[in-house]
């Protein structure tokens, strides 16, 4: 695999500083069930990386030392982590808000069949991939089979009352097919909604569009096509300056399987350490750190996340 931070080195982009920690994004391990195309993570069944119970401890006393308020966990499929339970059920108890961002066809691998359940009982909001409603378009980008599954995944989680109401949220994830910008975030949630209600009787919340991001399998792809360059283009192209205000790094901090810290999920799989400490830190050593006013490690990635209506783990900054 080609790997385009060299590439991204060099760069013109704003000074960029952290406000108010809110968020803490932990990565639990590379082990997934799935292999998609536009994974900036690099995810797959033959990953073995996976955070252990000692670092998991560590989330738990780290959002209490900071009183974060949200928990926001990502993998490969976080569920797939043998302490994921655990590391739920300990954050509930600290009356945290917990994202779980699940790919859905881990709802019909066997001995998951607890998760929707789960789910309920510990009021999680759930942030599920879903790049397409057509199931070709979906089959292509993230392997045979996945749209039928994924379709499954969404009705058990509507059984379960999820996307019915704001009290059980269920918000899909848009990624483009190939180096482009998404589409309006406002204008492409009724046709997602219009065709999963009326061909699949499926409801949901909210659609989020995220930014493929040059980098990992989908940086690689561009580099082997010859459309790294002219991707890298489009977004520093459509670069917003009023999307540096709601960048998810100024409130976020990225939490590898390890326990290393980063400034964002991008930063972490280029390994860009923060410079809190003075390079490589761990978790353990930031319980009581002031983050606020900290400088944020960029490079020409960031534009990604500028780029037209913003982009951010949330979806779109503005529309």
């Amino acid at each position: 695999m080609k790997d385009t931070l060299e590439y991204l080195r060099e760069t013109d982009f704003p000074i960029l500083r952290r406000s108010r920690l809110e968020t803490l994004q932990v990565n639990l391990g590379y082990l997934c069930n799935q292999q998609c195309l536009h994974c900036h993570v690099d995810a797959s069944p033959r990953r073995t990386e996976i955070m252990d119970r000692g670092n998991i401890d560590s989330i738990i006393k780290f959002i209490q030392k900071q009183k974060i308020k949200t928990l926001d966990l990502t993998g490969g499929a976080p569920e797939m982590n043998p302490h994921f339970r655990y590391l739920v059920t300990s954050a509930r108890e600290l009356n945290v808000r917990i994202i779980d961002r699940c790919n859905l066809t881990i709802l019909e691998q066997e001995g998951y069949e607890w998760l929707p359940d789960f789910f309920v009982e510990n009021s999680i909001e759930v942030v599920a991939s879903m790049p397409c409603y057509l199931q070709e378009n979906v089959d292509r980008q993230r392997g045979s089979g996945v749209f039928d599954d994924s379709i499954k995944g969404l009705k058990k989680l509507n059984a379960a009352g999820y996307g019915k109401s704001e009290s059980l949220k269920l918000d899909l994830v848009f990624n483009p097919q190939g180096p482009n910008l998404p589409p309006s975030q406002n204008e492409l949630e009724p046709a997602y909604k219009k065709e999963l209600l009326d061909k699949y009787g499926i409801e949901f919340n909210q659609l989020l569009t995220i930014t493929n991001m040059p980098i990992k399998r989908f940086g690689s792809t561009l580099l082997s096509k010859g459309e790294f360059e002219g991707y890298m283009q489009l977004l520093k192209q459509s670069y917003k300056h009023e999307n540096l205000a709601s960048v998810m790094c100024r409130t976020l901090l990225s939490v590898d399987w390890r326990g290393f810290v980063y400034d964002c999920d991008f930063n972490q799989m280029l390994e860009l350490r923060s410079d809190f400490n003075n390079g490589k830190v761990h978790l353990d050593d930031l319980m009581t750190f002031d983050f606020h006013n900290q400088d944020i490690v960029v490079m020409d990635h960031c534009y990604g996340c500028t780029a037209g209506q913003g982009s951010s783990c949330g979806g779109a900054l503005i529309d």
